[in-house]
């Protein structure tokens, strides 16, 4: 699997599949990613599903140790919708193994489904993969 550099900053980096360019796929490199850099981050993503046609985003999370609820609600409420609009409907992600991470996820979730029963998101393709390679495959 060849993968093609987009963008890098000291908390995550963003790729393409070499032979897939329509895949993303976002890495998190640190324990953390401070909001602003997230956004950053993901707002660069945006312009890759406007100008290069991505139709399937992995977001591989498993370097993570912090998980920040107003940045989950962001990308779900606000990023999301306008990648939708954009096309972008296939979303991956790949959990650390830490169990309270997975269950700080499951319930800041749980909590963005309820507060926003019209978001579009709910319209998307979003699973959990345990690797990258079932992310990619599935």
């Amino acid at each position: 699997m060849n993968l093609i550099s987009k963008h890098v900053n000291r908390y995550a980096k963003v790729e393409v599949l070499e032979n897939q360019p329509d895949v993303c796929i976002i890495t998190a490199t640190s324990s953390y990613i401070p909001v602003e850099e997230f956004k950053s981050s993901f707002e660069f993503i945006g312009t890759l599903v406007a100008n290069e046609n991505v139709r399937k985003l992995i977001f591989d999370k498993r370097k993570l140790r912090v998980f920040h609820q107003p940045s989950m609600e962001w990308y779900f409420v606000e990023w999301k919708e306008k990648m939708y609009d954009l096309g972008l409907k296939i979303h991956r992600k790949i959990l650390p193994e830490d169990e309270i991470f997975r269950t700080s996820v499951k319930i800041g979730r749980q909590k963005i489904e309820a507060n926003f029963p019209d978001g579009k998101f709910h319209q998307m393709d979003i699973q959990y993969a345990e690797s990258l390679e079932n992310a990619i495959e599935n």
